[in-house]
């Protein structure tokens, strides 16, 4: 076992009625309070989904259940001269059941899915229903003509094509 360095202290009390009486001495506060502090929440939240001393937000993970994961569209965004592409992979929802809306800046995707498989046999029956929805706000890297913009949906796959409002042109800087 590790001794102890900190030195014991005789604490004299000189108060009424307490003069000259002994007190044994107290155990010292920790060094750090927050450390503390931060060591008990772990034990307590050990998943991190809320630290009381850290400003940074959780990662979308540690937020959505696997079920959420699975319904939020991966999207990508591919900046070209004059216009955007933006792919966004949709597996699962009819068009019918899929709406998008946009600003000069922003596009958002939402979109509705449902199943149900019904199974009965001699001696049981079984039903399962999957009912989901998901809403995905993508800000853009410029501004886009949202009046001119085209959208293709075809086997999951949201194609659309953002005109930009200001053109820009790609030219290679020199490295010195």
């Amino acid at each position: 076992m590790a001794k102890s360095t900190a030195k014991k202290e005789k604490v004299v009390h000189i108060s009424s009625g307490t003069a000259g009486k002994e007190t044994p001495p107290r155990e010292p506060l920790p060094r750090r309070p927050f450390e503390e502090m931060e060591r008990m929440f772990e034990e307590f939240m050990p998943h991190r989904l809320m630290h009381p001393s850290r400003w940074e937000m959780p990662a979308m993970g540690e937020w959505m259940s696997a079920v959420d994961r699975r319904m939020m569209p991966r999207v990508d965004i591919v900046e070209r001269d004059a216009d955007l592409l933006l792919r966004a992979q949709i597996p699962g929802v009819d068009k019918k059941d899929l709406s998008i809306s946009m600003t000069e800046n922003m596009v958002t995707i939402e979109g509705h899915t449902g199943s149900e498989t019904t199974e009965e046999k001699a001696d049981y029956y079984r039903r399962e229903c999957m009912h989901g929805s998901f809403s995905r706000t993508v800000t853009l890297p410029c501004s886009v003509d949202s009046t001119r913009a085209k959208a293709s949906f075809s086997d999951g796959m949201l194609e659309m094509t953002l005109p930009k409002l200001n053109k820009t042109t790609r030219r290679p800087v020199p490295i010195s």
